[in-house]
């Protein structure tokens, strides 16, 4: 256990190369995440006070910004911290708790995007059997399956990671990940392995549930004109907050796992952050914007504002 208890502090040297524009990229950054905080708290008080949103689709919508606020915070304050400081270090228990927290939050989303897309698929493809089975019981198990299923499988992950005995300290990202905490361990890690592998496979058979539901919901919407509307009203939001969550996740997992080491630091640290850069914004923004009732009572707000 000797190895263990000489790593106490990770350095985190991804930020390195961007320190020359310390005041511009911490600017651009606390503007970045304090509009992120803006929308997602915005959308999340018109859902909460406006009892006709009082909705299944909308209530996951909900949980979608509350995750996103949970994945943000558990990147953006630190980072900014790091680039106003000659030291970019994070204690061994606050890296594991980071590397907790953005995976996690990941897979969190991509539960929560599987929840909405079977919400939208008995709306349009079942719409008789949609409120017998989208019931408060059932929608409030389903937001807790979101949740707690991927905080109790990184629970295990982090304490099979707290339990290995590590041979470095130098972490070449912005923020800790699990997968580069084992890749430090001094020996081999069969049981993180095992593990990470069984995480992909779960998730990859959400992504394959999300792809049978979109199936199931164009065949039923070309027959219909009616259905053909409530798609292009409420799924495309939730199509193209997917596609841009699962095109960024892959890219960022890929390029982790099998990514050349020749790209320019600053290019691996935005393909680092991109599911913390995009998502979070554009998820707020799709939805206020495309969704009719949410815009509604946005526009409806301003223009008492204005009175």
């Amino acid at each position: 256990m000797d190895n263990v208890s000489v790593v106490r502090v990770f350095t985190l040297s991804g930020i390195n190369e961007t320190m020359n524009y310390r005041i511009a990229i911490f600017s651009l950054t606390l503007l970045y995440y304090c509009m992120i905080l803006f929308f997602n708290i915005s959308l999340i008080i018109i859902i909460v006070l406006d009892e006709n949103l009082h909705e299944p689709m909308y209530i996951l919508l909900c949980s979608v910004c509350i995750n996103g606020l949970y994945g943000t915070t558990g990147f953006y304050p630190k980072f900014l911290l790091d680039v106003l400081s000659s030291s970019q270090q994070i204690s061994y228990e606050g890296c594991l708790l980071q590397a907790f927290v953005m995976y996690s939050f990941a897979c969190s989303e991509l539960s929560i995007l599987a929840v909405m897309a079977y919400d939208r698929y008995l709306a349009i493809c079942r719409p008789l059997h949609y409120h017998s089975f989208m019931n408060k019981r059932r929608l409030s198990q389903l937001i807790c399956f979101s949740w707690l299923t991927p905080f109790c499988i990184f629970s295990i992950n982090v304490l099979i990671t707290f339990t290995l005995k590590l041979c470095g300290s130098k972490i070449q990202k912005l923020f800790c990940v699990n997968w580069m905490i084992v890749k430090l361990a001094c020996s081999d890690t069969v049981s993180s392995d095992v593990l990470s592998y069984a995480i992909i496979i779960i998730y990859v058979f959400h992504g394959l549930f999300i792809i049978w539901t979109y199936m199931h919901l164009i065949r039923t919407c070309v027959k219909s004109k009616d259905d053909r509307v409530k798609f292009m009203q409420t799924c495309v939001p939730h199509l193209v907050s997917l596609l841009t969550f699962m095109v960024v996740m892959l890219f960022d997992l890929m390029y982790m796992r099998f990514g050349s080491k020749d790209l320019p630091q600053s290019l691996r640290n935005f393909i680092g952050i991109e599911f913390l850069l995009i998502p979070p914004m554009m998820n707020p923004l799709i939805y206020g914007f495309k969704l009719a009732k949410i815009r509604n009572r946005i526009l409806g707000f301003v223009y008492i504002k204005r009175k």
